[in-house]
């Protein structure tokens, strides 16, 4: 068997005769103007990969928030009594327990008080209390389970669905299978942290085997250049209109002869795609991350203050709530303008003392700022695609790598935990103010250890709410038929509205 890839989606039909007309009449980024001209049906404009999907989809699209580091479940979301009454007891798992360094400590309290919330009665600790307002059309699953205590694993495990490089993110999958909703912008958007790249840096939104047009755009919210070599460098003015032309002409002469040398090489393709989208996204992008003309009340309400001019290397939270609230409304503005895929991250830097979700040392000063920040701007979202009507099918996944023991590492932080974490979801055909899968009386482990939650049962979750079968969204790479959720997963049923 070859390794053409292998797609159970009609795909759209490819007019090549077109395109080489276009490259012969206008050559590269050149022809884009004349495309333009003959009309939105030009090869030029992006074709999707996918095509009809398996069942009626009830979400269009997918916002990611991954907390690089491991955010404490036990501190944020999972409220566990056991642990307040045997505060500063001798730690007894009942087991041999793996610690990552040395955090089998006394028991820990949650570090911050709990109250409930909404109508579902929802506990949630004081720097998460912004959601308190939306708490009912969220749904928390408790029993998460991952397969490592290591960073970059545990990352790449949660992006992509496996805890080793070379698979294709979530993102990417959606991309392919769903293809593009707008051919001017792309399909799958990635906006960081503003300190530096998570564990695996752009490994946790790469294309992988799948065809490079897939993987993650990188963009940085509110920042001088948002994305990267958009737009010429300021030092070339000594770039004319005619030699631009004469570039591109030239490119487009040397990629049709790299293309006939290599025939079945879908790098190239990729790069042609990638060139003619940063053409259309010239004009469409600045205007979809421009919040200037956002109502004060709407910026008021992400927790973005206007008189930032840079981002601060030191955190507090309400600069935590202005960088994560502009990196929630710029996702909601490319929502909007339909993009498939934006995934959000929230700290990273590798300093001393930590400021990422990495809490070994004090789990209140690292967790404080970055949670009220990322609650602030997470609640807003939630309501703002509420009230445009865009929530209904939009769904939001928050995630991180792994928990946190809910024992004490030094007193004051707490180890990596890989046998128990929260995610929570909503949107996009997600029951709302439900709590799935309850934890252990110390949120150690899930309380039933037979029957935990894995990635893959929430990545097959999504993928069934986008109308997609998690078994038949397949691509063939080195003589196997890849998914996103491997050879796992099952859709979660009780979380489905």
């Amino acid at each position: 068997m070859n390794d053409s890839p292998f797609h159970q989606f009609s795909a759209a039909p490819r007019l090549q005769s077109r395109r080489d007309f276009l490259w012969s009449s206008g050559g590269g980024l050149g022809g884009i103007a004349l495309a333009s001209l003959l009309g939105q049906g030009s090869s030029l404009a992006v074709t999707p990969a996918g095509g009809v999907p398996h069942h009626p989809p009830r979400a269009k699209r997918v916002v990611q928030l991954f907390m690089a580091g491991a955010a404490s479940h036990i501190d944020l979301f999972d409220y566990k009594p056991e642990l307040i009454k045997r505060h500063g007891q001798p730690s007894d798992f009942g087991e041999h327990v793996e610690a990552f360094q040395n955090g089998l400590g006394p028991w820990l309290r949650p570090v911050w008080d709990f109250k409930p919330y909404g109508q579902s009665g929802k506990m949630l600790g004081e720097p998460v209390a912004e959601l308190g307002a939306v708490v009912d059309e969220m749904t928390f699953v408790h029993n998460m389970v991952g397969k490592t205590g290591v960073h970059s694993q545990g990352t790449l495990l949660q992006t992509t669905g496996f805890n080793r490089p070379g698979f294709p993110a979530a993102g990417a999958w959606v991309s392919y299978g769903l293809g593009s909703m707008n051919e001017n912008l792309p399909a799958f958007v990635v906006l960081p942290d503003h300190r530096g790249l998570a564990s695996n840096g752009t490994k946790n939104w790469d294309s992988a085997f799948l065809p490079a047009q897939h993987q993650g755009t990188v963009i940085y919210p509110g920042t001088e250049t948002p994305i990267t070599d958009l737009f010429p460098d300021k030092r070339a003015n000594f770039t004319t209109a005619q030699s631009e032309a004469q570039a591109h002409n030239l490119m487009s002469a040397l990629n049709r002869t790299h293309a006939i040398q290599r025939p079945g090489d879908d790098r190239l393709e990729a790069r042609i795609r990638s060139y003619e989208l940063a053409a259309r996204m010239q004009l469409a992008a600045p205007e979809a991350l421009d919040i200037s003309k956002e109502p004060a009340y709407i910026k008021e309400m992400y927790g973005i203050r206007d008189d930032v001019k840079e981002w601060p290397k030191d955190i507090n939270a309400s600069e935590e709530m202005d960088i994560f609230g502009r990196k929630c409304l710029a996702a909601r503005r490319l929502l909007e303008r339909g993009v498939r895929f934006v995934q959000v991250w929230s700290g990273n830097d590798n300093g001393f003392p930590r400021r990422n979700w990495d809490s070994h040392e004090d789990v209140e000063r690292d967790h404080g700022p970055l949670a009220r920040g990322f609650a602030k701007g997470a609640a807003a979202l939630i309501k703002d695609l509420k009230q445009r009507g865009l929530l209904d099918d939009t769904i939001i996944l928050w995630t991180t790598e792994f928990g946190r023991m809910p024992s004490t590492q030094g007193g004051k932080g707490r180890d990596h935990n890989p046998f128990c974490f929260t995610n929570w979801l909503c949107g996009g055909g997600i029951r709302g103010g439900v709590t799935y899968g309850p934890s252990d009386e110390f949120g150690y482990k899930p309380l039933d250890r037979r029957k935990p939650t894995e990635c893959y049962d929430v990545h097959a979750t999504i993928l069934h709410l986008l109308g997609m079968d998690h078994e038949k969204l397949t691509y063939r790479a080195g003589g196997i038929d890849r998914r996103l959720t491997d050879v796992h997963g099952h859709v979660i049923e009780p979380l489905l509205a």
